[in-house]
């Protein structure tokens, strides 16, 4: 029996300490690689705990994927946020002692990008996965300090003078990790439009691959529990996952709810900080409607939000890379009112024309919600979404051609 493949999976945060779409992705293909039987996966990532000394190592384990934690310390500098040379060390160290026969890499935000680095320097081939604009932007997420999209497209770093602390750190950062996207494998993206804005702008020309996230598909006892709700209170119900921030599109929600002159629907946020707090200084009170705070859900949780609601509401306000929210709704037969915010749009469900452009008033967004309520209730299928065993599937295969260019089984 062929012995399974050993993957060291590099990721900013991981099971126990889960933080952020990227990281739900990493710990969900992990998991799936796993169950498939010819993988065995190990995991590095970062923790920060004054309790602990730093640059130590911890040792955990959930889902059976060992997970070595770096401590590191509180207060790093500009620089060490992108080019850490105690954590390279430490990933060095490991890939010795483990021998993976690849590493991929997911988010490297504050763990440094010199794991590539070790990894050339062992010979062991790498997958770069980009998940937002953290190569090409110190910010992350082209967000200038205002809270608006950055829209530049290619990326031209001597423009970002105007967001930045320290033009030349900044040039200097964006130039080590333009020379660092030469040492991958492969380099994948989750949408077309992160894959082209990226190749635009200098990074990893030649070796940029689309794999697209998979979502948590909806569970046996989801479409019933979706009726007797429906069946209880006939009146449709918005979901908003977003915080209430511009640049989520919170301002444009309210505002177009407020100009709709009418009751008859139930509209519920949630609370996705981690012990809530996001709408507690949030009036809902004075909208029409009723309203109502739903506390953040986990990946096993997610099937009894979206049993609540028949209308996902996203008004992002900048281009993002994919949209896992969307997504989930659109596997379980949820209608999507969203703006034509890059990565998001590329499932196809949502007619090109009913996108609403970042930046509309909120009387365009006004305008559908009115088309709802008013011709609700409206049948719909489940959309095709990948799922987290598809898209390990699709890494499976990257992975074969990877090895079989190195000539490696």
């Amino acid at each position: 029996m062929t012995a399974p493949r050993h993957i060291l999976l590099a990721n900013v945060f991981f099971a126990p300490f889960t933080y952020g779409g990227a990281t739900i992705v990493a710990e969900e293909v992990a998991r799936a690689l796993q169950r498939r039987g010819d993988y065995r996966i190990t995991t590095v990532s970062l923790c920060t705990r004054a309790e602990l000394m730093t640059y130590t190592v911890l040792k955990t384990e959930v889902y059976g994927i060992t997970n070595y934690v770096i401590n590191v310390p509180p207060g790093r500098g500009f620089v060490q946020m992108y080019d850490n040379p105690e954590v390279t060390e430490i990933l060095g160290d490991l890939m010795d002692m483990l021998a993976p026969d690849l590493v991929h890499a997911h988010c490297l935000q504050d763990m440094g990008a010199g794991l590539l680095q070790a990894a050339k320097a062992r010979d062991i081939p790498t997958i770069l996965s980009v998940h937002d604009f953290w190569w090409l932007c110190e910010r992350q997420f082209m967000i200038r300090p205002d809270r608006t999209y950055c829209g530049q497209n290619p990326v031209r770093v001597e423009a970002c003078k105007g967001c930045v602390e320290d033009i030349s750190a900044t040039i200097t950062r964006f130039n080590y990790l333009q020379e660092i996207s030469a040492l991958p494998d492969r380099v994948t993206y989750p949408s077309r439009f992160a894959r082209d804005l990226s190749v635009a702008s200098g990074f990893a020309p030649d070796r940029g691959t689309i794999w697209e996230n998979g979502v948590r598909l909806p569970g046996p006892g989801f479409a019933a529990a979706q009726a007797a709700r429906r069946a209880a209170d006939p009146r449709p119900v918005f979901g908003f996952v977003g915080g209430p921030s511009q640049i989520k599109g919170w301002p444009v929600i309210r505002d177009a709810f407020r100009a709709l002159g009418r009751e008859d629907f139930r509209v519920i946020v949630v609370d996705g900080a981690a012990t809530g707090g996001w709408w507690d200084n949030v009036n809902l009170g004075d909208l029409p409607g009723d309203w109502k705070i739903h506390p953040r859900f986990s990946q096993d949780t997610m099937d009894g939000f979206y049993t609540e609601i028949d209308v996902l509401l996203f008004m992002s306000q900048w281009k993002e890379t994919f949209g896992l929210a969307i997504r989930e709704a659109l596997a379980r037969g949820i209608g999507v009112i969203q703006t034509d915010s890059g990565g998001t749009v590329e499932h196809g469900a949502v007619p090109e024309q009913d996108l609403i452009p970042i930046g509309a008033p909120a009387t365009v967004l006004r305008d559908q919600l009115r088309n709802v309520i008013t011709s609700f209730p409206t049948e719909r299928a489940p959309h095709p979404v990948a799922g987290y065993d598809d898209q390990a599937a699709a890494f499976d295969r990257l992975v074969t051609e990877v090895l079989a260019a190195r000539g490696r089984s």
